[in-house]
């Protein structure tokens, strides 16, 4: 099982794995931390593909890396709409109609990806999966209609206090199928296998609480796990 780099469209890249053996499978599309597809961010595809997912992730810094892309790929995110989100739609299309997934197609995101992940809960998924990734401010008008969530938030992550008190109340109003965990000893990335940023990003990312929580990690993807397998797996 190796991840490959996929051309999505003209100008979109993106990166794929697929399981081991006989599909369909059914598929996940994975949106990546603001590191772009990093290590870190091929470990978690490799991670899920290994429990019986195609797994696509779109490249949202196609257009000009992430100097160039990070400021409109955070204004789509707080407006709800513009290229990286006709990105990810694209790449959900693509991996729908390949003849080794089902009908069946979940989104993962983590950090600014979980922000994107837990728009997207209303915009034909089957699951969602949003890791530490910040709230809209319309939090009740995003989950009208929305599929069911998982979600994993850091308890020492500074950024997204509170995060999952609000997110477990507004998805309990809307009547949304959730499960929401804050996890005491986990700061913001607590799911990454290793420092993300590189050298550069390191110690800004310690002060704020941003590493790596192996034993909350574990727990969040064993979660995830299950919570995918009763609504993606197909018997």
């Amino acid at each position: 099982m190796q991840i490959t780099e996929i051309q999505i469209s003209e100008d979109l890249r993106g990166a794929i794995v697929v399981p081991d053996g006989t599909g369909p499978w059914p598929s996940v599309v994975m949106v990546h931390e603001v590191f772009g597809i990093d290590d870190n961010m091929r470990a978690q595809m490799l991670r899920m593909a290994e429990a019986g997912y195609v797994v696509l992730m779109p490249d949202l810094y196609s257009r000009g890396g992430m100097r160039k892309c990070l400021t409109s790929t955070f204004r789509a995110l707080a407006a709800g709409q513009g290229q990286a989100f006709d990105d990810i739609e694209l790449a959900k299309n693509l991996v729908r109609s390949r003849p080794d997934t089902t009908d069946k197609v979940g989104v993962i995101g983590f950090c600014m990806g979980g922000g994107f992940a837990l728009l997207l809960a209303s915009r034909g998924y089957d699951a969602a999966n949003p890791n530490y990734g910040m709230l809209p401010k319309d939090l009740d008008a995003v989950l009208a209609g929305a599929c069911p969530i998982i979600g994993n938030y850091g308890a020492k992550d500074s950024q997204l206090k509170g995060a999952k008190q609000k997110l477990d109340a507004a998805a309990t109003r809307a009547g949304v199928i959730h499960d929401i965990k804050e996890y005491p000893e986990a700061g913001h990335a607590f799911m990454n296998p290793k420092q993300g940023g590189g050298p550069l990003f390191g110690t800004l990312l310690k002060v704020t609480g941003a590493k790596p929580h192996p034993e909350s990690a574990a727990d969040a993807w064993q979660r995830i796990e299950k919570f995918f397998g009763e609504h993606l797996q197909t018997t």
